[in-house]
């Protein structure tokens, strides 16, 4: 009896967030029964999945160039895309799962049009805010508004995916909307309930949307016995220890507001980013320890476990997975009143702030001293295994799998 089988597309597979996050999905569904396979367009690494390749490095080089020069991403990689076609017609996928479709990878019109005829159900999870724009793949940040109705003369031309000379976001959000909204079967994923409400003002509206929470690995994302060991080989022995965690670090994330906060610190506290460039570390201030991006897991895990508090200052998130990952090891976060941020601690968990107001964090660093960490460290945990355990949340897929295609859950 042939396996039902489930076809994930994504720039990335088993490596970065959205191509773990892939790899999580797909071995939940092969757990079930389903055959998984992911087809990816950058970097992959082996894992349980079946993978395909989509194009090659040149054809990313000269996709990226176009979009460079004419701001036309998503319209190159055509026979990469083609071929692509070719592979899922020979696949018969059961059902389509889209993830990050940018990066230069993929033509939109030639995938589209074959979801469009095909009529094969497509679960589309959103990780960012491309879909819905003509350009950028975050607007909260700039304030910007104009993707609720049709962009034009794009403020972040430069930004990624950054075009040279030419504003072609009004062309461009046309063609996503046309393109978009002609797969007849298609349900959309939110990673949060900020942006399903996003989603819910674009032209993406009237697909049917569920809200499913990232998930993180709560086994290897635990409290560390080890912590003041931990904090002993940083060097950061007696010091109350900040964590900020990103893949890579920019005005959006907010590095300029922790060099801010670093100059107005008591002399025991100290800010440690993971993340950063070489350029980025060579001249930071005696109070910020910085640290090159890790992508091994238990490392990670042991930084959040020697944490104090992890703090999140980015300006937008769609879902926040380093706070996240933080209340797994049970540190508190202090996040900003933005976007996603705020819908994942409690007041048991962490503090919401205002941007940039320093005075409050130090406030609540303080009440963190008073209390001791520890003092925090059960609802973490609780909060982190109860809402935001992978397992939980990647059967919520296999679940929705199994209600497209008619199939009785097993629960």
């Amino acid at each position: 009896m042939r396996k039902l089988s489930i076809l994930q597309i994504n720039v990335t597979a088993n490596i970065g967030s959205t191509g773990k996050i892939a790899e999580q999905i797909g071995q939940a569904a092969i757990r079930e029964g389903f055959r998984s396979c992911i087809a990816y367009g950058r970097r992959g690494l082996p894992g349980k999945n079946e993978l395909i390749r989509i194009g090659s490095k040149r054809d990313n080089l000269l996709h990226a160039l176009r979009c460079r020069l004419l701001d036309q991403e998503g319209y190159g990689s055509k026979k990469a895309t083609q071929e692509l076609v070719q592979k899922i017609q020979e696949l018969h996928p059961d059902i389509i799962h889209l993830h990050n479709l940018h990066s230069y990878y993929l033509n939109m019109e030639i995938l589209f049009r074959y979801l469009k005829d095909s009529g094969i159900p497509v679960v589309w999870t959103l990780h960012d805010c491309w879909p819905l724009t003509g350009h950028c793949c975050y607007f909260d940040a700039v304030g910007c508004d104009r993707w609720k109705d049709g962009c034009f003369s794009c403020p972040q031309r430069r930004e990624y995916p950054a075009s040279w000379w030419f504003d072609r976001s009004a062309a461009n959000y046309r063609l996503k909307k046309s393109l978009f909204t002609s797969v007849p079967n298609m349900t959309l994923v939110s990673v949060s309930r900020w942006l399903d409400r996003t989603i819910g003002n674009s032209f993406l509206k009237n697909y049917p949307r569920r809200i499913i929470y990232n998930g993180v690995d709560c086994e290897v994302f635990q409290p560390n016995l080890n912590r003041e060991i931990i904090r002993k080989q940083l060097g950061l022995q007696g010091k109350q220890i900040l964590l900020g965690v990103a893949s890579v670090w920019s005005f959006r994330k907010g590095l300029d507001d922790f060099l801010a906060l670093s100059r107005q610190l008591p002399r025991d506290c100290v800010i440690v980013l993971v993340g950063l460039s070489d350029a980025q570390r060579r001249d930071l201030p005696d109070n910020v320890l910085g640290l090159a991006r890790t992508d091994t897991p238990g490392k990670l895990a042991e930084l959040y476990s020697a944490a104090d508090v992890v703090l999140n200052f980015s300006l937008e998130e769609t879902f926040g997975l380093t706070t996240v990952e933080g209340l797994a090891c049970g540190t508190p976060g202090i996040v900003y009143d933005r976007t996603a941020s705020p819908e994942l601690i409690s007041d048991k968990t962490g503090w919401v702030v205002a941007p940039r107001s320093f005075d409050s964090v130090l406030q609540h660093l303080e009440t963190i001293r008073r209390n001791d960490r520890a003092y925090y460290q059960g609802p973490c945990r609780v909060r982190a295994t109860s809402m935001f355990d992978s397992n939980d949340r990647f059967a919520e897929y296999i679940a929705l799998y199994r209600e497209i295609l008619g199939i009785k859950n097993n629960n």
